[in-house]
């Protein structure tokens, strides 16, 4: 197996300072958990080593030998192998299709897909990674496809695994099959660079964190004498306790949703299948599940972008009649959407802009009815930025370049600063770090206290279990009764986002 030495790498793009004089080692059969908070420059890091960018100063040194800069073939043949966050499968095509894709020459005379097929089982047994080798890519789970992506870095020779949040959509059953994957391989030689926000999972699979902060390496610390508070300090330089919910009673209904189906296209199945959901004031009621079980559908149906086949949907106690995204907006609906970068925000746009965008034709930002107050609507996202703390050079700072983070916080800070009666939060934490989480986390339970209706769609059982009143699961396009988050446990939710669907409705 390998060893990997980073050297004093920085790397910056204009005036910014992406990664400053950073050192890093892995040994062979270790774990080494990459924490940092958003914008801290891990991806940056990980590019570096995998050959997509090249640093500025410093080297990279697998056994002792200089990797060469800037190519991801050279990292891929030096034993390096990257799993990304958002997976890179072609859906049309086999699981032994997507693993041989690119490993064969163009000019080669014939194929060896009898060889690569021994191949890959031999790797699926000894790593106990199971997976049809024939299995269309969109027939499989997540945790399916998880499993491919980490065999197709294996197939390729790879000894040293980067693995950037690997379990963000898996379930609890998945992750716990996942971790003791991985510690197979390091059983077996393997060395694993891992990257996730999620604590727990960091506490029990790596043997050292290495944390990040502002492009600079702050700390390191062997797991044993770490836990998440220790953690959670290094990586925001301050003591972060995320925020619990306090009971409190629930007020009027503000949208209701009686037998809605959605229907899919030609003949496929209903994409939403009799659903059946209320949120009232005051409360969060959250919607687990594994993506591609209906969630998509059911935030656009509440955003006022997808219309309904059947069933009624009412808000505060009268029947909406059809979609309108904008209706939606003018009547009190308040949207955090799950692409933050390609639907929350508009990138090229500065960040006042953004967070004047939904509320710009509102009094006082707009003169006579004809013309933008660019002078108010200056002044009001100067005023949010503050109160909301987003982190950026300069107001007229293009939104695609902010950390994940600082543009969640925009978006919160849009959307709440309306005083909406109701709130579809779509995963409003998915990638971010724990100081993010406890601010965002924040920011939904005051929105709860001032009397708003919080949906909460989220597949971080620990968030669910933090900040909802009420909870119900969706599973191909059917949801579960509601249960009370107190009178039920992670265990029984994460069995159900499987397909152990005995509540459903």
């Amino acid at each position: 197996m390998a060893n990997l030495k980073i050297s004093n790498i920085t790397k910056r793009f204009g005036s910014l300072t992406a990664n400053d004089d950073i050192s890093l080692r892995v040994d062979e059969g270790e774990v080494v958990a990459l924490l940092g908070e958003n914008g801290a420059g891990k991806t940056t890091l990980m590019n570096i080593l995998f050959g997509h960018y090249v640093a500025d100063e410093g080297n990279i040194e697998i056994d002792g030998e200089r990797l060469v800069p800037g190519s991801t073939d050279a990292a891929i043949k030096a034993g390096l192998g990257m799993v990304h966050q958002h997976f890179t499968l072609a859906e049309n095509m086999s699981v032994l299709e997507n693993i041989m894709l690119g490993t064969e020459s163009l000019w080669s005379l014939k194929s060896t897909v009898g060889r690569s097929r021994r191949k890959l089982e031999n790797l699926s047994k000894e790593y106990s990674l199971q997976v049809n080798p024939d299995a269309g890519i969109s027939e499989l789970s997540v945790g399916e496809r998880q499993r491919v992506e980490i065999l197709k870095v294996l197939y390729r020779g790879a000894k040293i695994l980067i693995l950037d949040e690997p379990t963000a959509v898996l379930t609890p059953a998945e992750t716990g099959q996942l971790l003791e994957n991985l510690k197979m391989m390091v059983t077996s030689g393997m060395s694993i660079i891992f990257i996730s926000h999620k604590l727990h999972e960091v506490l029990e699979i790596s043997d050292r964190v290495s944390v990040l902060r502002h492009g600079a390496m702050v700390g390191e610390i062997a797991t044993k004498d770490a836990d998440k508070a220790i953690l959670a300090e290094m990586m925001v330089g301050r003591k972060v306790t995320r925020p619990k919910a306090e009971k409190l009673e629930p007020g009027a209904s503000i949208v209701e949703l009686k037998n809605i189906t959605v229907t899919g296209a030609g003949k496929a199945a209903d994409l939403l299948n009799d659903i059946s959901l209320e949120i009232r004031q005051n409360e969060i009621v959250a919607i687990a599940g594994v993506a591609g079980n209906g969630q998509r559908e059911l935030a656009e149906l509440l955003s006022g972008l997808r219309s309904w086949d059947k069933g009624e949907f009412r808000y505060k106690g009268e029947i909406v009649s059809r979609a309108n995204a904008s209706e939606f907006l003018r009547m009190g609906f308040g949207r955090i959407p799950e692409d933050r970068h390609h639907t929350g925000t508009v990138g090229e746009m500065s960040v006042w802009e953004n967070l004047v965008s939904e509320n710009l034709r509102q009094d006082p930002y707009w003169k006579f009815g004809k013309f933008i107050d660019f002078d108010a609507n200056r002044k009001k996202a100067a005023e949010l930025i503050k109160q909301f703390d987003i982190r950026c050079s300069s107001m007229e700072t293009p939104a695609r370049l902010l950390s994940g983070g600082n543009m969640q916080k925009l978006i919160l800070a849009r959307t709440l600063t309306a005083d909406p009666n109701f709130v579809l939060a779509n995963q409003p934490v998915r990638g971010l770090d724990e100081g993010a989480i406890a601010f965002v986390h924040e920011q939904l339970l005051a929105a709860r206290t001032k009397g708003a209706g919080i949906l909460l769609i989220s597949e971080d059982l620990d968030e669910i279990f933090s900040i909802a009143d009420r909870v119900c699961v969706i599973y191909h396009g059917r949801i579960s009764q509601l249960l009370e988050v107190r009178k039920t446990n992670i265990q029984q939710i994460g069995a159900m986002m499987g397909g152990d669907m005995k509540a459903v409705a």
